[in-house]
């Protein structure tokens, strides 16, 4: 059994990790809260591209006037897979999930008879650009600096690096990998085909709304594809920096209530040994007096 002194040690030593926990929390839930507002302000401007967009895509005649190699899947077998982490621990399963999401995916790839020389992969977080390396697979751009300070221009030129791999027959396809933010609570992991651009489900040719569109359909297709494929690495970012940010302060949380039934649990021990030994004590002094 621990003697007081030791006990009293490891009370001090919990003590000292409650007030880390504590604050990693604090400065995770105020992340996170910026994270939201940002995400809130630009979610209706996104979503209004996007149906935009959509409408337009819809339009047969239109996408076969663009003649825009965005909308048809590549000439190369080549796959190009842009995964998301964190640049850091302590974030609970998040970076468990996003290394599961990439294994998931070179799993599926493999099974079409790709190889991880056919893959170009773009890492965005160090955790994921870890475990890209410990399987052979180093990433052909790290953009782990993404994550220090979220910023659009940044995330934009990873975008148009992207869209130029695609339009120069370099990848015939590009995958997105990325834990959405769901809840505090839930952050699930997806997979979306970032190009070629393809219509919703349920959507076809011919779907299109009777809409009057100045100069025209096909100016305003040329004009918002690339807008469209900017914001939607950005509002990728920011998603899984969102998400890690929750799984971080669900994490600290978790961290701290643990260390607070330790500690609980700790002082009782002291206090009860500390009352052992006084007794102890006494009985010690009343015997020797009284022999």
């Amino acid at each position: 059994m621990a003697s007081l002194k030791e006990t009293k040690t490891r009370i001090a030593s919990v003590k000292s990790t409650l007030q880390i926990t504590t604050a990693m929390k604090m400065v995770a839930a105020a992340k996170l809260h910026r994270a939201q507002q940002a995400i809130a302000g630009m979610a209706p401007y996104q979503q209004k591209l996007h149906e935009i967009l959509q409408d337009l895509l819809a339009d047969g005649g239109v996408r076969k006037s663009l003649e825009s190699p965005l909308l048809e899947a590549g000439g190369s077998r080549r796959v190009a897979v842009v995964a998301f982490s964190s640049n850091s621990s302590l974030c609970g399963g998040f970076n468990a999930t996003a290394v599961k999401s990439l294994l998931n995916e070179l799993e599926a790839l493999a099974q079409e008879g790709l190889s991880h020389a056919d893959i170009d992969f773009y890492a965005v977080g160090r955790k994921v650009a870890e475990a890209g390396r410990k399987i052979g697979l180093p990433a052909r751009t790290d953009a782990s600096h993404l994550l220090d300070k979220p910023a659009y221009e940044p995330a934009a030129e990873l975008a148009r690096q992207l869209t130029e791999s695609f339009e120069k027959g370099e990848v015939g396809r590009i995958v997105l990998l990325y834990n959405h933010y769901k809840s505090n609570a839930a952050q699930p992991p997806v997979r979306e085909t970032y190009l070629p651009l393809t219509l919703p489900e349920g959507v076809a040719f011919g779907d299109e709304e009777d809409l009057i569109v100045e100069p025209g359909k096909k100016e305003v297709l040329e004009s918002l594809l690339p807008k469209v494929l900017l914001l939607k690495v950005y509002t990728v970012l920011m998603d899984s920096c969102a998400a890690e940010h929750a799984a971080r302060t669900v994490a600290m949380q978790l961290a701290s209530d643990n260390a607070d039934e330790l500690l609980e649990q700790l002082t009782l021990e002291y206090n009860k040994r500390r009352q052992q030994a006084i007794t102890s004590e006494l009985l010690d002094i009343v015997g020797g007096s009284l022999a």
